[in-house]
């Protein structure tokens, strides 16, 4: 039973402005107390995440307006791109470098707002070298500790999971920048995650790395990523092959559980509402709090608000990918192998000529089109929000399992 509040203090209004902006999104109530959508479709997704983008958007004006002009001449035209001449290179991006503003700027072109990630974080601009522009974006993080999908394909018990999800990363930014998505390069960028200069570069970052709570070494070596679709369904990844080697497969949904439906400024409410008690959670987020800290933040101020909890369950399930990059990356996972077996792991020189053959090639025959985009297409669909976009991504929601 949902607790009374006199109807000026704060508590109220922050019920009342939940439950109008709940109403506003279109979603109806389920008789256990979950929100439910109008419809799956791609579009009510960009919809949904509406909201989240332009406070994002807001937030990043100041940002959009200082890196444009300097980098704008990045960024391709169509005429710029030859299809059977595209050569992928990845670039680190460090923090408080212009390739971090850069990499900030091309992400605002996502259906849905990009995350900074959590824990361990690399990040990657992929140039095209036959031109000199941005081909796409890679971001791999830390992944969640409960992803049912994941763990059921695996096969791990709590105490391997525990040990070896050190050798895992989620992608929660991947991606081709237009025109190139228009060429299904995003099929690229994704097949790219399961190359020897991946494997590498994190290797050389992570492999000595001491765990900061544990204080040990990790000995980390990249086995497998995971990667979900921001928009339900995704025929980016799904069954994504070249030449046999299978690069990412679906291996289930998430269970629609989250927090991007709770806008930043109502959180802030919600967390000045905490701070009133002295609560833990509403003083920000400090490292060794887990990657669920604003989700468990929302939680308890749902409880305290006398709300059902179940609000957070927006039924908007996300498909879960899996790439391993090691043959018998189970194997290690679960304890029953050492040594990852890496034979099947190419180059990117190697994946990129059987990609542009299999998908860059033929699509760039079927749609032409492409040539017609111009730098300035990009500025606008930067300002004008994810109805327009179409560059897939795979944002990290921060309670993607479960």
């Amino acid at each position: 039973m949902n607790k009374l509040i006199p109807a000026l203090i704060p508590a109220s209004r922050i019920k009342r402005k939940l439950r109008n902006h709940f109403r506003e999104l279109g979603f109806a109530r389920t008789n256990t107390g979950e929100l439910f959508p109008p419809d799956n479709s791609k579009e009510r997704y960009r919809t949904l995440h509406s909201q989240h983008w332009a406070q994002r958007l807001e937030s990043s004006m100041l940002l959009v307006e200082q890196c444009w002009p300097k980098f704008n001449n990045y960024f391709a035209s169509g005429r710029d791109i030859h299809p059977h001449q595209i050569k992928p290179r990845l670039e680190v991006v460090h923090k408080c470098s212009w390739q971090s503003d850069l990499f900030k700027l091309a992400s605002l072109t996502w259906s849905v707002p990009v995350s900074n990630g959590y824990g361990r974080r690399l990040r990657f601009l992929v140039w095209d070298d036959s031109n000199g522009k941005l081909l796409g974006l890679i971001a791999l993080t830390d992944p969640i500790f409960n992803l049912s999908a994941r763990d059921a394909e695996i096969g791990w018990n709590v105490e391997d999971r525990r040990k070896r999800l050190i050798h895992m990363m989620d992608a929660h930014v991947l991606g081709a920048i237009p025109p190139y998505n228009q060429l299904l390069c995003g099929k690229l960028l994704a097949c790219l995650v399961r190359s020897a200069e991946i494997r590498d570069l994190f290797r050389a970052k992570y492999e000595a790395s001491k765990g900061i709570l544990s204080c040990q070494e990790k000995n980390a070596q990249l086995l497998a990523v995971t990667t979900s679709s921001s928009l339900g369904r995704s025929s980016v990844y799904n069954r994504l092959k070249l030449d046999g080697i299978r690069y990412f497969w679906s291996i289930g949904f998430t269970s629609g559980y989250g927090h991007f439906h709770i806008p930043q400024k109502l959180f802030e409410e919600m967390r000045r509402y905490l701070s009133e008690t002295d609560h833990p959670y509403s003083d920000g987020h400090k490292f060794g709090m887990g990657p669920n800290w604003r989700l468990r933040t929302i939680r308890v101020c749902l409880a305290a608000l006398g709300l059902n909890e179940e609000l957070l369950c927006h039924n908007l399930k996300r498909e879960v990918f899996v790439c391993f990059l090691a043959e018998n990356a189970k194997e290690i996972f679960c304890g029953r192998q050492k040594r990852p077996n890496w034979h099947s792991l190419l180059h990117i020189n190697a994946i990129t000529r059987k990609a542009i053959d299999r998908w860059i090639l033929p699509r760039s025959h079927r749609r032409p089109e492409f040539r017609n985009w111009r730098p300035e297409n990009l500025l606008a669909q930067i300002k004008h929000g994810p109805l327009m976009s179409s560059a897939e991504s795979a944002p990290s929601e921060g309670a993607k399992g479960g």
